[in-house]
């Protein structure tokens, strides 16, 4: 049930929008509208929720030729079905049909960057669904590449950094058992570099620290015959990424990246000219990294990522003292 007073908002939207002296086009414009300020940085799921009521009376209202009209709300309708929080896939698969049926009317009608984004949102709904085995990577990653048609490095850099962001991280969710894995794992690592070279620190410090934490982690699981070359490289990008995900402002996302760097520090020697002098200062500065982010997991309330580094923390204690 949503609460009173979202209701109550609701209900005035609603009431609003069904004012007689304006048009049904304009009526499903100003629910459009409506619906899109509720759904910006929702305060619950019942935003959401109230969020796609509202798309859906749009929808309607809005006039059966109004063909492009219609696609837009089912579009937005999308994005709000696929920020639902949900266990299942439900919502997920209710937004890509919501997108399919909208991209063919968008690419007759709209404007070619706003059909860029829905097929960038589908890829990503085309993701998740693919972890849950309802759908397959190569469709997700044939969306992201025709968004990038369109969202090029010089008109569109942060669309351009996500989307290959995105590519990336997908060429490294497809199955590793097979001989193109390697060709994934460089594919993936160049997406990441290709993103890289259109954000900055400083006008898309955001975006930079993403692709960083996520190049990071690329190198270091990379199956390489240089594998402390490309762990050192991965420390580099996550110094980088922490320049921007820091404990005052972004608690969640330093953790995370710290908790990678830790992985990272503890398959590396501490002097890679002499591997055979051990690691030791690089463990316990691992393990000085998970203490930490695992107490910041622990007091934002996320438990199972908390719980997560409880097995690597004690055994890499447990190395420490028998060393």
């Amino acid at each position: 049930m949503i609460p009173g007073r979202l209701q109550a908002e609701l209900d005035a939207a609603l009431a609003a929008a069904e004012d007689k002296t304006a048009t049904p086009r304009e009526r499903a414009e100003m629910l459009m509208e409506i619906a899109m300020g509720l759904q910006q940085r929702p305060k619950t799921p019942d935003h959401l929720v109230g969020a796609i009521a509202l798309y859906d009376r749009a929808l309607d209202v809005c006039p059966e030729d109004e063909r492009l009209l219609r696609a837009r709300i089912a579009a937005r309708r999308g994005t709000a079905l696929q920020a639902m929080p949900e266990d299942g896939t439900r919502s997920l698969e209710a937004a890509r049909a919501a997108y399919e049926d909208a991209i063919p009317v968008i690419a007759e009608f709209g404007r070619k960057e706003e059909l860029a984004e829905v097929e960038m949102n589908l890829g990503l709904v085309l993701q998740y669904l693919a972890g849950a085995g309802r759908a397959r990577l190569t469709d997700a990653i044939a969306a992201y590449q025709r968004a990038l048609r369109v969202f090029d490095r010089a008109r569109h850099p942060a669309e351009y950094a996500i989307l290959q962001n995105n590519l990336a991280t997908a060429f490294l969710s497809m199955p590793a058992a097979d001989e193109k894995a390697k060709i994934r794992e460089a594919l993936a690592v160049q997406a990441f570099e290709e993103g890289l070279q259109v954000v900055t620190l400083v006008d898309h410090p955001s975006e930079y620290a993403m692709l960083q934490n996520n190049l990071g982690n690329a190198l270091q699981y990379a199956a390489s015959s240089h594998a402390v070359e490309n762990n050192l490289r991965a420390l580099d990008a996550y110094d980088e990424a922490l320049k921007v995900r820091t404990r005052e402002t972004t608690p969640l996302e330093y953790a995370n990246t710290l908790a990678n760097k830790a992985n990272c520090l503890m398959n590396l020697p501490d002097d890679p000219a002499t591997p055979e002098h051990g690691n030791r200062g690089n463990l316990v500065r691992a393990r000085n990294h998970l203490e930490e982010a695992r107490a910041i997991f622990a007091a934002h309330g996320e438990r199972g990522k908390a719980d997560i580094l409880t097995e690597p923390l004690a055994e890499l204690r447990r190395e420490l003292m028998a060393a």
